[in-house]
């Protein structure tokens, strides 16, 4: 082989694996190809002839929850006795990428029951797809297990055996505490907390008109959920930001 040839093909092997490695939570991923006109997306600058081709996100994928990031969940309580999710291997870890507030491509994760996470890999592609804005997506361990600093941060998350001073379902039967629920976008999409009477964690888009990053009743979000059997704000009261599979949570085979 060409001594030029051999150089080529090795920088084309390291850029490959650069392209791979991006993982880190809330790092930028490379950047996608723009859309084709007539998407709802914005338009980007025109990149010139000499400009090279923007390298593509690494795919989502689902994979175990790694052992580093299992410890950080029980060491912030959310793995307790009465939990019903007490070994690693009842969860996983579905590495995604987002599309922020500021147009953005980024990388986070969900960490989900084993038995939803093709259905989130899925439903999260889409939205990806759809560029459909979210502020981040991180384990609530990263907050230290408290549901209210996730929340106010407007983390998208999903698995977390509340602690008992902010559960409001028994933790047996929670679609949280049992990895089978989503909350996305929180500021965007508040709920009402009978404690406070109040909205949580703000009453700033509680009304449910149009907007980046809120859903609505048969808005792009509610259709990919509800398509793969997800409920949306399951409970008696507003809860715009929750998907769940159904309460009591129960092991969840999807349509």
């Amino acid at each position: 082989m060409p001594q030029h040839r051999r150089v080529t093909i090795a920088a084309l092997a390291l850029t490959l694996l650069a392209g791979c490695g991006i993982t880190q939570d809330d790092a930028p991923a490379p950047p996608r190809p723009s859309r084709s006109v007539g998407t709802s997306s914005s338009p980007e600058s025109t990149a010139t002839a000499t400009t090279a081709a923007p390298r593509i996100p690494p795919p989502s994928r689902v994979r175990e929850v790694p052992p580093e990031q299992w410890k950080a969940i029980v060491d912030a309580g959310m793995v307790r006795r009465e939990c019903p999710i007490q070994r690693r291997e009842q969860l996983r870890r579905v590495d995604l990428s987002f599309v922020d507030f500021d147009g953005r491509t980024r990388r986070g994760h969900l960490i989900v029951n084993a038995d939803v996470a093709p259905s989130v890999r899925r439903i999260f592609d889409r939205l990806f797809a759809e560029e459909f804005p979210i502020r981040k997506m991180k384990g609530v361990e990263a907050y230290g297990g408290d549901v209210a600093k996730s929340l106010a941060a407007d983390n998208t998350s999903a698995f977390n055996c509340r602690r008992a001073d902010q559960i409001n379902a028994p933790f047996t039967d929670s679609p949280h505490a049992n990895g089978r629920a989503v909350d996305i976008n929180p500021l965007q999409n508040p709920w009402v907390d009978l404690r406070c009477d109040c909205w949580t964690p703000s009453a700033r888009h509680a009304e449910r008109t149009p907007g980046r990053g809120k859903i609505l009743e048969r808005g792009l979000v509610w259709r990919l959920f509800t398509r793969e059997g997800w409920v949306w704000q399951n409970i008696d009261v507003p809860d715009y930001m929750h998907f769940d599979t159904g309460y009591p949570s129960r092991p969840f085979s999807g349509r």
